[in-house]
């Protein structure tokens, strides 16, 4: 086959979702090397529904594409093309390629072409169409239904120089002459693709390389359309660690799920997946900045990566280290019962803002974030998980009897105070500062597990402290004996 005519301009890139389910993280990871090489480039990033297969596409999975894309800061630079809208025009071409002598109608019943299936699968050879009505005269159909079929290239071979995967060569004999349009009326896939593409000026196809074969089919079409021809670059599929194909078991869910399920921020889910299939050295942490600066194909490796969801947790708690804290506070507050009264939310954003820096060096997702911050907002009495409840003993309790005491005589209500009070009282008990501090950590949180026990102290504050204390103490007895506040 003739070699066709290269692209030349600006960069153009697509990302092309099918909308029968969610934007799951391999279409994301697409999407990001698609948008990141058209930004290093200076082109344009445009976004394409291919939701022609009507039975299976749905509103909620446009919907959900869109807003996983929207999440990770990957919006086309124009308003999306939705395939099934430009039928028509998948259809002129392929009547176009008829007239050109380029295809022609196929007559062969689905019975024909079922027999033929058996006859090669009986015979042990591979499956395709043989081009019966290649050179038949059309008129020999008569009124019968029939399909539009491309006239491949039957002798020599194609090659393509594959920005990923180097150069790659099929023998023309080994393509058939595919479907370009249904009995219907309806295109096909593969020449939809084409068309849009070329519509909408792509110049860098870049997409996983389980398309590696289709691109040979579809620059059938490319040519005899007298077509310039995409750069192609097929990307290698993303694995699980055990290094099968990337699946549920793995951790392949939809973008959404690592968002509301996993607590992960959109920098960290770019960086990990960037870091997946192509890298720059040594280096890990990568801004988008930093990425739209170094991202280009020849660093993209042709081994299917591994998806490791211990390491995208790491690298969510580097992120999360470094997130301004008000940031936080509205991302951890969105994940909370709502509040109806606007004083109340805000007051709860405030605690959240605070206690953050708390919270951030032990958190390494906002499910943990939230977890870890529960305790503030805890209603009295606190329901104590049965293991902490173990610590709160006699000798415990009258220890408590002890804090409040002290506590509630203190002037200030500062870090530093708080902290000189509850070393006097283990140093006077003759007790390490752990000895007191994991039976104040349950009383205050209910859990054995918590920020310091100082910043618990300071942000619950002064009445919520003392309450808490006082109920785990038994101060709140009908004798009344102990400080009450």
């Amino acid at each position: 086959m003739a070699e066709g005519r290269k692209q030349t301009g600006t960069v153009v890139t697509r990302f092309a979702p099918s909308p029968t389910g969610y934007l799951h993280i391999g279409g994301a990871r697409t999407a990001l090397f698609n948008y990141l090489f058209a930004r290093h480039h200076g082109g344009k990033f445009l976004l394409r529904v291919e939701d022609t297969d009507r039975a299976r596409s749905t509103e909620s999975a446009i919907e959900a594409i869109f807003d996983g894309l929207s999440w990770l800061g990957l919006a086309g630079d124009d308003e999306p093309v939705f395939q099934f809208a430009r039928a028509a025009r998948h259809a002129e071409v392929a009547n176009a390629l008829l007239d050109a002598g380029h295809a022609y109608k196929c007559f062969a019943t689905p019975e024909e072409l079922a027999a033929l299936r058996e006859q090669q699968r009986a015979a042990r050879q591979p499956m395709r169409y043989d081009g019966r009505w290649r050179d038949r005269d059309p008129s020999e159909g008569g009124d019968a239904p029939y399909v539009i079929r491309l006239k491949a290239a039957r002798e020599g071979e194609t090659v393509i120089e594959d920005a990923v995967q180097g150069r790659v060569v099929v023998q023309n004999a080994e393509l058939d002459d595919m479907i370009l349009l249904r009995s219907d009326g309806t295109p096909t896939y593969m020449l939809a693709v084409v068309v849009d593409d070329h519509d909408m000026g792509v110049t860098h196809v870049i997409r996983g390389d389980d398309h590696l074969n289709n691109a040979f089919r579809q620059l059938g079409i490319i040519r005899a359309m007298d077509w310039p021809e995409p750069v192609y670059a097929h990307i290698p599929l993303i694995h699980g660690q055990d290094g099968a194909k990337l699946s549920k078991r793995h951790g392949a869910m939809g973008v959404d799920a690592y968002r509301d399920e996993l607590g992960m921020l959109p920098e960290a889910v770019n960086n990990y997946l960037l870091r997946l299939g192509w890298g720059h050295g040594d280096d890990e942490i990568i801004s988008r900045e930093q990425a739209v600066e170094w991202f280009d194909l020849p660093g993209v490796g042709r081994s299917p990566s591994r998806f490791d969801l211990k390491k995208l947790e790491s690298l969510n708690g580097h992120y999360i280290r470094e997130a301004d804290d008000g940031r936080l506070a509205l991302l951890v507050a969105e994940r909370m019962d709502p509040l109806d009264d606007d004083a109340a939310a805000q007051a709860r954003l405030h605690q959240l803002a605070a206690i953050m820096p708390a919270l951030k060096p032990r958190a390494k997702t906002l499910v943990e974030l939230t977890d870890g911050a529960a305790f503030l907002f805890a209603k009295r009495p606190l329901t104590v998980e049965e293991a902490a409840a173990k610590l709160l003993d006699e000798n415990a309790r009258a220890l408590l009897g002890t804090v409040v005491e002290r506590l509630d005589a203190l002037p200030d209500w500062s870090l530093e105070a708080l902290e000189a009070a509850i070393r006097a009282i283990a140093e006077e008990a003759g007790l390490g500062l752990g000895k007191i501090a994991q039976p104040l950590r349950v009383a205050l949180t209910g859990r054995t597990t918590s920020p310091g026990i100082f910043d618990v102290l300071l942000h619950l504050g002064r009445d919520e402290t003392l309450g808490r204390l006082q109920d785990q103490a038994g101060l709140l007895q009908a004798s009344g004996s102990g400080p009450q506040i």
